[in-house]
Parts: C-alpha cells; structure tokens; sequence
C-alpha cells in the first residue's frame, strides 16, 4: 500500500479496530504512519525484529538455527541484513541460551533468544525465574537484565503431539519480575513484539505457530507498537463475556457469532494479549455488564491461568455475577496426536459452556 490516501484509509481502520476499547490511546497504537503492508505471523515477527535491530545497534537475536531463518522462518534474512554478530545460532541447550541472554542483557544489550519450542523451555526455567525475574530485585534496583526477550513458538498446530504443541504460560504466571505475552495474530504479533523488547523487564512471548502462516493482516512496515497489559474488547456483547488469547480468539469469535445467531445471545469478546500482569479492570468492567464469564485457554484446566482469573473476578464480581464462572480448556492429560482436535477448546464445546451459563 502506497500514497497518503492509502496511508490515511488504513490508519482510519486502525482506529476503528481500537475504538472498542475505551483505555487504549490510538497515539501509543501508532507509533509512526509507516505503510501498510499485507503480512502473515512470522512475516510480522520478523519485522518487528528488524525494526528493533536498526533502531537499537546493540539488540541482537539468537537461538537454535535462527541464523538461516528458523525453522519456522520468523528470522528469515536477519544475518544478512544485520550481520553474524547480531543474529547468530546458539548450541542446544536452553538453559545455556537462557543463561547466555541474562549475561548479555546485564551489560547492556538487547537480546531477543528464541527457545524453538515452547515444549523445550523447561530446562532454561531455572535461568528465568530465578535468574532473569530476580535480577532487579536482588540487586536492589541497581542492576538488571530487563533487555531481554524470550520468544518461543507454542500451543497447538494440528501435529505436534504431546512435544511440540503445550501452552506453557501458567508455568511462569505465578513468578513476579515476568511479562507474558501471547498474540492472537499478525498485526498484534508486531505491535506487541516491538513493545516487549522495548520494555525494561524480561518478556516471555509466546508466538502460537499454528498462526504463523494462517493468520496475515494489514500490518505497519515500519515501527509500530501496542501496550503491554492491556486487553482489547474485540466484540461488544450484554449478555456474556468471552474471554480468551492467542489461538483461541478466532474460535471464540465463531462461537459467539454462532451462539447469537442460533440463540440470540449477545457475547463480549476480549482478547486478553498480556497473561503477566493482565488486564483485570477490563475483563471486571465487562463481567459487570454482562454478568457472565467464559474463560478459553489450550492449556489444561487444572492450574491453568484461567483459575487465577476465575478466583479474581468471583472476589471482585461476585454481586453481578449471574452464573458460575466457566473455563474451556485443554484436558488434564498429555497433548495428543490422533485427538488433538478433540482435547483444545473448539466452537462447539464454547457454545456449550455459552449456553450454561446462560440459562444456570
């Protein structure tokens, strides 16, 4: 897309798009009025590494064949453009570029590590929650390592079987000195990417890889960035808040099309973008009007991050709610591979949970 009107057409959809949601500046969305241009998940990623190398010369990305691309291409050309220095390959061992990243964002650099699969980052768990979280802390707010981002693919993509298609974000949400982030698409993949780098403390961001290719939007092509801990209010309903990241925005919207045209209930959706801290005052405004609450995540019900958000908003709420608090979510058993399609959060298992709570 090229020429002012072009650039004036897709800033009014922006605007648009972020209208639903009262709290969000437009003017901390649009950080300048690059144009736009057609992108798909790691499309996106990858420019937002880009945009984070040219701005800042002492960011540089690293992790498992992220040289040549990655083996989902989020890196693809990096090197090239940036040089081996800034965008190099790292042995196997997460724990080492864990541990590698924390060293490297201490004495002042920018690191983006990817762990290539978020089933994988349990041997660098040590590093990050009692390295990289308590860095400041320990220190006494002299030091930090707060340049520092851990990206990593993960959740389900219709093969991955019990290794490659866990959600893993409640294993780091109950460790202060974190952000988690989880994108449910291009455009939010960017704008949030940039800003987790930027940001002066450590950022998990979960990238879901079923994404990488099936979601594309119109996407600035320079910088562009969108607040960290705020949800967005993607539908506008009064009879039921949905709520819900990542991959399970796009399901969650089918659902609550389909429950109003089937059953005329009115659904709010919100995309809740940021696990750590996340967006209580949103998702409690919204339970209040609505009196409703459905939770969605992958991963699975017991010890999810839905509880946390289930016992908050029954503490906060409990005189609007109208109906138990409701979660959809990945069963307590390991990922699995014949069933996959049968065990993560789908339309029809929404819908249920939609109806329960109505008609309790």
């Amino acid at each position: 897309i090229a020429g002012s009107s072009c650039r004036a057409s897709h800033l009014a959809m922006l605007r648009q798009r972020f209208a639903s949601s009262s709290r969000r500046s437009f003017a901390r969305c649009i950080a300048s009025e690059s144009h736009a241009v057609k992108m798909n998940m790691f499309q996106a990623v990858n420019s937002a590494m880009s945009v984070a190398m040219e701005e800042n010369p002492k960011t540089v990305v690293f992790g498992e064949d992220v040289a040549f691309g990655g083996v989902f291409r989020c890196t693809l050309d990096l090197r090239e453009k940036f040089g081996p220095s800034r965008c190099f390959n790292t042995p196997l061992s997460e724990q080492g570029i864990a541990g590698f990243a924390i060293g490297m964002a201490a004495v002042g650099h920018n690191c983006v590590a990817e762990i290539q699969f978020a089933d994988y980052i349990f041997p660098a768990f040590d590093q990050i929650v009692n390295e990289a979280a308590k860095y400041r802390y320990r220190a006494g707010g002299q030091l930090d390592c707060g340049g520092l981002t851990f990206r990593s693919p993960c959740s389900a993509v219709g093969h991955g079987a019990l290794y490659h298609s866990q959600s893993v974000e409640s294993y780091f949400a109950n460790c202060p000195g974190l952000k988690i982030v989880m994108p449910r698409g291009a455009l939010q993949a960017k704008g949030l990417l940039l800003s987790a780098i930027r940001d002066p403390n450590p950022v998990l961001f979960f990238e879901p890889k079923v994404l990488y290719r099936s979601s594309t939007d119109q996407v600035p092509s320079g910088d562009f960035s969108l607040p960290l801990g705020q949800a967005e209010v993607m539908r506008q309903g009064s009879d039921v808040t949905l709520l819900g990241w990542g991959s399970q925005m796009a399901r969650l919207m089918a659902a609550a099309k389909r429950a109003e045209a089937e059953d005329g209930v009115s659904c709010e959706v919100i995309d809740l973008q940021t696990i750590l801290p996340w967006d209580r005052q949103t998702v409690m405004d919204s339970v209040t009007k609505t009196g409703r609450l459905v939770i969605a995540h992958e991963a699975t019900k017991t010890g999810g991050f839905g509880g946390e958000i289930a016992a908050e908003i029954q503490e906060q709420c409990f005189t609007s709610l109208e109906a138990p608090v409701q979660r959809v979510c990945g069963f307590d058993a390991p990922f699995p591979l014949a069933w996959e399609e049968f065990f993560v959060p789908n339309e029809h298992r929404l819908v249920d949970a939609i109806r329960k709570v109505i008609n309790f």
